[in-house]
């Protein structure tokens, strides 16, 4: 008997028992549609992620102040646990200049900004003229504050689009004086749309003012050179790995570190925080993917029940094809092509389902989505051997009956 004859043999069993076939496809299908919606979803989620932290910032390094501690373990006063202050990134940006393009100082707080009858609670930044540079965010309404502002720690201020809609309506905020805490600051700018950062963050939920005003008048910082880190941008990152070297060696000679202290800050650039999220992303959708694929487990047991079944119901005729020459070899080919048949079409109805729910969920939720051809692929082959592996032992034991037990089977 040959393959085209064993096929259409399978082929017409199957039909035979069209709503048993079905049911036991469906653990098939919806294992391939699970795992194509998860890897969909997840690998979508993971280009995207990437695509918003690059937005974060133009060739972005950010230096972190770590806590320091006295002796025996006393921290000090409030503000001495800041290692980092205003001069460093001063000196980076004098002393590096052929690598570094732009070097801003940053602070944050968390204050209600007020407008007539109007209040929002938003982060205030303290940063330097060169932060929409390094943020390689634009402002679109008025100007940015100038250096002269940010040395007499001018009462001036720019606006993300969400605080203007939420305090200015109906209203342009350019020249305006809003209240920030109780201090009066006039707006000098609106920045443009920048949108959902890589961390979920509105990023346009935000008040940027120069650092210095933000120290002095808003926190009354007893220690107004210290700041809580510094962002600086690189003029390319093909430097990326000279430009912390020098920076590390700067800072430690800067903070008079011997040779066998640590180091009292963190240098940590966007291909760093990317690669984190990305590995994070995708172990998660490893996760999913496993968890989705014991559908495939319990859709496989299904096909092996069924095949037991079947090759019960079938004994007679198992005989009959024994007795006028089909060979074992004949009869396993059959049963294991009756359980490949079943495994994939179900399959293939799988990633069908798969691909359509994807994009239905991408549609509804808002959510990035990717169906990479490899994926569907992959989850179609892999169905394809689920039923070779679960229909193997139902054929070998229909292949291993004898003919005249057989047909002597009632």
């Amino acid at each position: 008997m040959n393959v085209f004859m064993i096929f259409r043999v399978a082929v017409r069993a199957i039909w035979r028992n069209k709503t048993r076939s079905a049911l036991t496809m469906l653990g098939i299908i919806f294992g391939i549609a699970a795992v194509i919606v998860v890897l969909a979803i997840g690998r979508g989620a993971s280009l995207n992620m990437v695509a918003e932290i690059s937005k974060m910032g133009n060739n972005m390094v950010m230096i972190f102040s770590e806590q320091r501690h006295a002796a025996a373990g006393v921290r000090g006063a409030a503000g001495e646990g800041q290692s980092l202050t205003a001069s460093d990134g001063l000196a980076i940006r004098r002393e590096l200049s052929h690598l570094v393009q732009a070097v801003t100082p940053e602070v944050r707080t968390q204050m209600q900004v007020v407008y007539a009858e109007k209040n929002w609670s938003t982060t205030v930044y303290g940063c330097s003229t060169e932060f929409s540079t390094i943020r390689n965010w634009d402002v679109v309404e008025g100007s940015f504050f100038d250096e002269l502002e940010e040395k007499q720690c001018a009462r001036v201020c720019l606006i993300g689009r969400t605080v203007a809609t939420n305090l200015f309506p109906n209203d342009d905020p350019v020249g305006r004086t809003i209240r920030i805490g109780n201090m009066p600051f006039k707006v000098k700018g609106v920045m443009g749309v920048k949108g959902v950062g890589g961390f979920g963050q509105d990023q346009d939920d935000a008040v940027l003012a120069p650092y210095t005003t933000v120290k002095r008048v808003l926190q009354a910082s007893k220690f107004p050179d210290n700041v809580r880190h510094i962002k600086l941008s690189l003029y390319s990152m093909d430097q990326l790995d000279e430009a912390k070297r020098e920076i590390g060696l700067l800072l430690r000679q800067r903070h008079r570190l011997a040779d066998d202290d640590d180091d009292d800050f963190r240098i940590i650039d966007m291909a760093e925080i990317t690669s984190t999220m990305s590995a994070v992303s995708s172990t998660m959708t490893v996760l999913l993917a496993a968890v989705a694929a014991i559908s495939l487990l319990v859709g496989g047991i299904g096909i092996m029940n069924i095949m037991l079944v079947s090759v019960t119901e079938r004994i007679r005729e198992i005989g009959l094809r024994m007795a006028i020459g089909a060979t074992p070899a004949n009869i396993l080919g059959q049963f294991i092509l009756e359980a490949v048949v079943l495994s994939t079409l179900g399959g293939a109805l799988g990633v069908a389902l798969g691909v359509a729910g994807a994009q239905t969920i991408g549609n509804l939720q808002g959510w990035p989505i990717l169906v990479e051809p490899s994926s569907a692929i992959g989850a179609f082959l892999f169905s394809a051997f689920v039923g070779m592996f679960f229909g193997f032992y139902p054929a070998w034991r229909a292949s291993r009956l004898n003919p005249i037990d057989c047909l002597r089977y009632e």
